[in-house]
């Protein structure tokens, strides 16, 4: 015997079989069960989704040899010719290759004649949006009163082609698109049925691959199952798909999220070894960005296989929402100019660059890439001045020549040059200020990012070389290498001598200025609801009108 694809082979026999499609699954079996029957139903999907799996299996609940039924027998002859194609009376037509008035005329000349085996003439005709103007009007007057013996089942992928005199003679289904999720869950099982050894990440591959399709999904799986020998492995099914792997889009997220440019450009050229297309490799990147969002705030939303919720959770820890949104849009608009670069890697690659680049609006300290020999620290209020306020390097006899032209006969003017400004010397504190760490913090001009991490802190020891400071476990991943290097040169600069900060991970109860900061504002809160709680106007209110204080309205004044 012949090998019959996956498609044909699990193409679903009745509405319990059936993949997704669950509001169309309970209206059909609803007019069945209470034999309301229309005579001309519209099923329309993007391909894969089963406009046609859905129409042969209610042709079958029609003539099945049980009688009009939802759920039929699936072994009389009728249902078994249905199941075969020979079913006489399953009239199918290919709109996309008749698209003749000549053909529709032709079709429509037996529908006055009585079935030959069945219940029902069923003419269940696919793509019907190609059929011409003429075929159309030819088809309107049978499609609005055709004998009782006739079904018309039309399906489509392009509904707005279809007049809306033939709309509105027909009861209309819109097929949903398959989630990713439930296509690695019917090719999963697929498999376990088959006895075929599979990996899950391939599956998702597969799934994300098929693109809402369940026949797309299917027939990749054929192919997979081909090229990778009897398996479905994930690797052989990224580079049969011409993918990257999900693991390098983790390594990159990874590596913008630690401010590291050389793994970023590392993990960018093993990818190249593979020529994939980038334009895909950035789409890739802007889901997992949208995937680790989604992980941030409403993480119950995701369908997502364990390992890849796991790394997810690690990535939406490590960066902060503001960081992430930028990321998200500096992808988007890198893929808007993607056509238009003359290399697609390099543009890939420049977005990346971006990304470590760019910052939101307060966080000086990572806004200019560092030089080699020059702190990064240090060379940012010199770029933003020159970038800000070009005009401060130009003087005012000079902007007075550029604005107000001297006469010809005037003498010229030789341009004058500012004197450099001094800066101020440094005056050095006690190191003693570190008891009050709280105290202390606001005055060592920390950045939004350098400054959050300083917050979550506190001070375990320190001499006159060294600073330790302590930080709870779960606040562990905001102490990043170049954060830590912020603060000692932040402190060094404050006291006037060089000090190192190392930072270390415990459980110690010890408060943090974040901490102190939280208790004050409960207790503002507390002092706050407790005003209004116990306010002669309030409570009169309450009196005389049974009021209530709507819990989580009262806020301390700022």
């Amino acid at each position: 015997m012949s090998y019959q694809v996956l498609a044909r082979k699990w193409r679903s026999r009745n509405f319990e079989e059936l993949v997704g499609q669950t509001h169309v699954r309970r209206a059909l079996v609803n007019a069945l069960e209470e034999d309301r029957l229309h005579h001309a139903y519209l099923f329309t999907g993007t391909r894969g989704v089963g406009k046609t799996t859905i129409a042969r299996i209610f042709a079958k609940c029609l003539n099945c040899d049980t009688g009009v039924t939802a759920t039929p027998c699936g072994v009389c002859e009728s249902c078994k010719a249905i199941d075969e194609g020979r079913f006489v009376d399953l009239i199918e037509v290919d709109a996309a290759s008749r698209t003749k008035v000549e053909d529709t005329r032709e079709l429509l000349d037996n529908v006055q004649y009585a079935p030959t085996r069945g219940r029902f003439k069923v003419y269940l005709i696919d793509e019907v949006h190609m059929l011409s103007g003429h075929s159309f009007n030819a088809l309107l007057k049978t499609l609005e009163e055709p004998p009782p013996h006739v079904k018309f089942l039309l399906a489509t992928t392009d509904p707005q082609k279809l007049p809306v005199t033939v709309l509105s003679r027909c009861l209309q289904f819109n097929l949903k698109r398959m989630a990713p999720q439930m296509i690695v869950d019917h090719l999963q099982h697929i498999l376990q049925e088959e006895g075929i050894e599979h990996e899950l990440p391939a599956l998702s591959m597969i799934a994300r691959a098929a693109d809402g399709s369940m026949r797309d999904g299917l027939s990749l799986l054929d192919q997979a199952i081909a090229f990778c020998g009897g398996k479905v492995k994930t690797d052989e099914v990224s580079e049969m798909l011409g993918t990257v792997s999900r693991e390098h889009l983790y390594r990159i997220a990874e590596a913008l999220i630690a401010q590291n440019p050389g793994q970023v450009m590392s993990v960018v050229a093993e990818l190249a070894e593979q020529a994939p297309d980038f334009e895909d490799v950035l789409a890739d990147l802007i889901t997992l960005m949208h995937q680790v969002a989604l992980m941030q705030t409403v993480p119950e939303a995701l369908e997502l296989p364990d390992e890849d919720r796991a790394r997810l959770e690690t990535l939406a820890n490590g960066i902060y929402p503001e960081d992430l949104q930028l990321f998200y849009q500096i992808a988007l608009q890198g893929r808007k100019d993607m056509p238009v670069a003359p290399d697609l890697k390099d543009a890939f690659e420049m977005v990346l660059l971006r990304m470590l680049v760019f910052r939101p609006a307060g966080d000086a300290e990572l806004a200019a890439p560092a030089t080699q020999g020059t702190p990064q620290a240090a060379a940012r209020p010199e770029a933003v001045k020159s970038a800000v306020a070009p005009q401060q390097a130009v003087s005012q006899p000079q902007a007075k020549a550029l604005s107000t032209p001297e006469p010809v006969s005037a003498p010229e003017q030789k341009p004058v040059v500012p004197t450099p400004v001094p800066e101020p010397a440094r005056v050095g504190h006690a190191i003693e200020e570190l008891k009050d760490w709280v105290t202390l913090l606001p005055n060592l001009g920390l950045s939004a990012m350098v400054k959050e991490l300083a917050n979550n802190c506190y001070v375990e020891s320190w001499d006159e070389s060294q600073v330790t400071l302590g930080i709870d476990k779960s606040k562990e991943y905001l102490a990043t290498d170049k954060s830590r290097e912020r603060i000692a040169q932040c402190m060094s600069d404050y006291f006037g001598q060089k000090l190192s900060v190392s930072i270390q991970a415990s459980e110690s109860q010890v408060e943090t200025p974040a901490m102190s900061r939280e208790r004050a504002a409960e207790e503002k809160q507390k002092a706050a609801e407790s005003s209004v709680e116990h306010d002669d106007f309030i409570q009169a209110m309450q009196d005389a009108f049974d009021a209530e204080i709507v819990p989580g309205t009262v806020k301390p004044n700022s």
